[in-house]
């Protein structure tokens, strides 16, 4: 991929996810050993970390460092917690966590900063990713820790980059600290936490990419501790599964009941002919899981006045996309992340497949149940 167009960013979306993830494990460490005031509640009331405000400061300056400062970033977090008196303490955690991250650049063959960075110049990093994204121009969409409470507990969260251009997604990068990089890895710990004896020996942890019009997804083991970043050296193509017949594929949905209904979810599976229980997962690791071929089917059906963001689900969409899969709205049309931050006019909800086949039963399915549903 290294003389295609977007080769640049591409590269060094890579190797910043590679280094959030780093960040992320590190905290989280601290997290689960200490349970600490490392979690703060958010207005919405869902959990906020270090690692998220951690994650946002570093990918901000280290894309605008790379990429030039007039980029244009859409994330999750804001500073109006942070900034508070009362959230002095965790400030201080975030910026020692930044800077502890920037200072080991090097490492994942990237320049940080000559100087380490003061408490205002973290702020201002997070606070820079603004924007509203749009139609036009280049937008770059960050989540950085997709799943916080799949990464307050220890389980499958992921930190979620992607690019979108003109409208359309052209580079996702997801990273993965707690996914199993071999086969069937996903079902055997599933929402286990995963040991530090695994991570170390290189069993777990993956970051997996890929580039519009590239027909292609790619993954490398997450590296761990001091060791230094090789890529693409240590990239290995993935494919989405062959498996067509329901009673055979394995379905994801996301663990929470908030925001996506599990029986009506239950009610399509039954309908298509699904026998497997679903596998219940945090995170967009549930795209990553269809892209390499691990699972066939992730639905996603919002409850009433949800509104789906664009960061939850650009990176885990064009992996899928690339990888041979298929991803639309429960009406069979494409998701269209031109609209802002929200996937505006989504009709009831979002299907990945991993193939043609199945999908086009899943959207009968959802048709046929929709009469029956509350949503």
């Amino acid at each position: 991929m290294e003389n295609e167009e977007y080769s640049k960013e591409l590269n060094v979306a890579v190797r910043v996810v590679h280094m959030a993830c780093s960040l992320c494990e590190k905290v989280q460490k601290q997290l689960i050993s200490t349970n600490s005031d490392q979690v703060k509640s958010k207005d919405d009331h869902s959990l906020v970390t270090v690692a998220d405000w951690s994650v946002q400061a570093t990918v901000s300056w280290m894309l605008s460092k790379a990429l030039g400062s007039q980029i244009s970033i859409v994330a999750e977090e804001d500073t109006q917690t942070l900034s508070s008196p009362e959230s002095s303490s965790v400030l201080a955690k975030v910026v020692s966590a930044v800077n502890g991250c920037l200072a080991e650049a090097p490492r994942f063959g990237l320049q940080g900063p000559d100087n380490a960075l003061s408490a205002s110049q973290v702020l201002d990093a997070i606070s820079r990713c603004n924007s509203l994204g749009g139609p036009t121009g280049q937008h770059w969409v960050l989540d950085p820790v997709d799943g916080t409470l799949g990464f307050v507990r220890g389980d499958q969260y992921a930190v979620a980059l992607a690019m979108i251009d003109g409208g359309e997604v052209i580079i996702g990068v997801l990273g993965c600290p707690n996914y199993p990089v071999k086969d069937d890895g996903l079902k055997q710990y599933g929402q286990q936490k995963v040991s530090l004896s695994n991570k170390s020996s290189g069993e777990v942890g993956c970051v997996m990419y890929t580039r519009k019009g590239s027909r292609k997804a790619w993954m490398q083991p997450l590296i761990h501790y001091d060791q230094r970043l090789e890529w693409p050296n240590s990239a290995k193509p993935v494919q989405v599964s062959s498996i067509s017949n329901p009673a055979l594929a394995t379905f994801c949905e996301p663990v929470e009941k908030t925001n996506s209904d599990h029986s009506f979810a239950a009610g399509v599976a039954c309908n298509v002919g699904l026998r497997k229980k679903p596998l219940r997962v945090y995170s967009m690791v549930k795209y990553a899981a269809i892209a390499r071929g691990e699972a066939e089917i992730y639905m996603r059906f919002a409850r009433s006045g949800y509104k789906e963001k664009i960061w939850d689900h650009a990176a885990g969409v064009l992996l899928v996309l690339e990888a041979g899969g298929v991803v639309t709205d429960a009406g069979g049309r494409p998701l269209d992340f031109s609209k802002g931050i929200y996937l505006e006019g989504l009709d009831r909800g979002i299907i990945a497949c991993s193939g043609l086949q199945l999908h086009e039963k899943l959207i009968g399915a959802v048709y046929a149940s929709w009469e029956s549903s509350n949503l």
